[in-house]
């Protein structure tokens, strides 16, 4: 028990009291560190780049002593009492302080290392000035909201204030549609079923007479459609390949996770020398990218589509796969999933079932990335609007999808954390006081608003994507002034939406509609990618995000294949009398694939007869009920 005690720490044990332990081999790295690289800050970061050049100095005279005029503003309280010492400054901690804040401040964006790609000077990722006042000088600023800072907080105010007051109106008269609130608990009832009863038996029954087919028949029949592989072109050459056999297999090799040596193996009369030469030259991401975008705009002219939407919705969402072996870093963030290291393929797909743009990201990091599937696309949709789930209810996002032109749709699941900002203290609004967290800090967005400006331009034009400033963002213990101003933008946004989801069950529908055809889209994925486990096993980024894009590639091929085949079904089913009602046909999902043989020999019939002006034979049914 003494010993116990001996080694029990106190209650208010501060771990900085080991650090001076470890100054002796910190010192081995701290002097070289300053030597080497060539740091800067801004005006919020000036006392640490002092102090910085103080401790250079040190370190170059072998001075002992840090003068008393050093500065300390720069230092978190915790350090104090470790820093200010009876006798003057101590040093070490000193230096360990400066080192602690330099972290935090290289994160933050307020101060840079010259030549560095990751922690460079924020202007750098912004347009030039003279550009952005070249776009603001002709009226060309690429975004969709006023450019005018009176102008926007006005028209968001009246818009705000008109909102807040009818749902304060709603729930004074317990009128808000299947909203309940008690104890300043707000519980919405869940959707009511809306898809019809016989839908499943008329899913089945369409199924039953698509025609039976090999998987590599299928992308050899959507290419003869689509001629997705002309964008597969030789990295110098900028050729097609000759033998597309070889192309089609290395894809599938990717897709369905099999890897080049196993795709080998399983196709006669191709060999390992011959993928792996196919692989190098002309598997690329942006190849993939263009085929992708070939294969969905297709299946967005099919008149058939037309039943699941328009084109002009989407949803994006992420589907977590184990890392088997040893994997990249990506794999090693899993806070989200339990034990096993994995990463996600985060993916976004139409409305009308379509995936168009796939990333391969760690599985804790999701909202960075929703608006980068909306902007770097080849596809020819005009997204409008896009649903995600509770993972991507974000301020910084809510603020930079409206500044886009982009109208975000997250599901709200819960209220507790939710609160709403509003512009001033309302006055007349009793019955919303419970879910008000705070005023919006007009102030800071007026300062910051022309900065705003351009660093949304930036993303829009391309000059920085938008998953790389969110996650700069998010990374700052910190923030800079541009991060606490989209911050505020975004509480405006997302005040607004939170409002509208309380008074629109149509909202709720279809947030929840389009979620859900991306959860749909989750079950063929793990089907297609059925080897190795379904595990990565790739350790480079490179190889990663091929397995992504082949993944999604076979999908929308089968997608658009499917959507051509239950077209032909229906009408002859219809043919032979069978009754289906034409509002059945926005819930019978391209998804299915019992019929699509996925294992055994890869054969590559080039020569197939099937084309779209020939389409393959329906199955007939011995007995169809009318």
């Amino acid at each position: 028990m003494e010993q116990a005690e001996e080694l029990a720490r106190p209650a208010e044990f501060d771990y900085l009291d080991l650090l001076d332990n470890h100054y002796g081999h910190f010192r081995k790295f701290a002097p070289r560190l300053l030597r080497t690289y060539v740091f800067k800050s801004s005006k919020a970061s000036h006392t640490l780049f002092q102090a910085l050049e103080i401790l250079k100095e040190i370190n170059e005279t072998g001075k002992r002593n840090i003068p008393e005029t050093a500065p300390m503003d720069f230092l978190k309280s915790k350090w104090f009492k470790h820093v200010i010492k009876e006798n003057g400054i101590d040093c070490h901690y000193y230096e360990f302080g400066i080192f602690s804040e330099l972290c935090n401040h290289l994160r933050s964006g307020e101060m840079w290392v010259v030549g560095s790609r990751q922690y460079k000077d924020f202007e750098e990722y912004l347009l030039p000035q003279e550009k952005w006042k070249e776009l603001k000088g002709k009226n060309q600023v690429p975004l969709t909201i006023p450019t005018n800072i009176d102008q926007y907080l006005q028209e968001r105010f009246e818009l705000m204030e008109e909102q807040l007051s009818k749902v304060n109106h709603l729930i004074q008269n317990q009128l808000l549609p299947d909203v309940e609130i008690y104890a300043d608990k707000i519980q919405i009832a869940s959707l009511k079923k809306m898809i019809p009863d016989e839908v499943e038996d008329l899913t089945r029954l369409i199924y039953s007479v698509l025609p039976r087919i090999k998987l590599t028949d299928l992308l050899v029949e959507v290419d003869s459609w689509t001629r997705f592989s002309k964008h597969f072109i030789h990295l110098h050459t900028q050729t097609e390949p000759k033998d597309k056999s070889v192309l089609f297999a290395a894809i599938l090799a990717d897709g369905i996770n099999l890897g080049l040596s196993k795709m080998a193996d399983a196709c006669p009369n191709i060999s390992y020398t011959q993928l792996a030469w196919i692989s190098d030259w002309y598997i690329r991401d942006e190849n993939y990218s263009k085929a992708l975008g070939a294969i969905t705009d297709f299946q967005h002219t099919y008149p058939f589509s037309s039943h699941w939407g328009d084109g002009s919705t989407s949803s994006s969402d992420g589907q977590f796969f184990r890392a088997g072996g040893q994997s990249s870093p990506l794999a090693q963030v899993n806070a989200k999933h339990g034990r096993d290291p994995g990463l996600s393929f985060y993916t976004h797909i139409s409305d009308q079932y379509a995936p168009f743009y796939v990333q391969v990201i760690s599985s804790s990091e999701e909202a960075p990335h929703i608006i980068d599937g909306l902007l770097y696309h080849e596809i020819d949709l005009e997204i409008e609007e896009n649903y995600t789930d509770a993972a991507g209810f974000v301020d910084h996002v809510f603020a930079m999808c409206h500044m886009l032109g982009f109208r975000f749709a997250p599901r709200i699941k819960t209220f507790s954390k939710n609160k709403i900002y509003t512009f001033e203290k309302p006055l007349n609004q009793r019955h919303l006081e419970f879910m008000i967290g705070g005023t919006i800090y007009t102030k800071k967005i007026r300062e910051n608003w022309d900065d705003l400006l351009r660093l949304t331009s930036s993303v829009r034009n391309g000059t920085v994507t938008a998953s790389l400033i969110l996650k700069k963002f998010a990374a700052y213990p910190r923030q800079n002034s541009l991060s606490v101003t989209l911050r505020e933008i975004g509480r405006i946004e997302r005040t607004l939406y939170t409002l509208e989801w309380l008074q629109s069950p149509e909202l709720r529908r279809r947030v929840q509609v389009g979620l859900n055809k991306g959860e749909a889209k989750h079950a063929l994925a793990r089907a297609v990618f059925f080897n190795r486990l379904g595990e990565i096993r790739d350790r480079s980024y490179e190889d990663q995000l091929h397995r992504a894009s082949g993944l999604q590639l076979s999908i929308s091929a089968i997608v658009l294949w499917n959507t051509v085949y239950i077209s032909r079904a229906v009408d002859a089913l219809r043919v032979k009398g069978v009754d289906i009602p034409e509002e059945f046909l926005q819930h019978i999902s391209p998804l299915g694939w019992e019929h699509i043989t996925l294992t055994g020999d890869y054969v590559w019939n080039l020569n197939q007869k099937a084309s779209f002006n020939n389409l393959r034979p329906l199955r007939e049914k011995n007995s169809i009920k009318k």
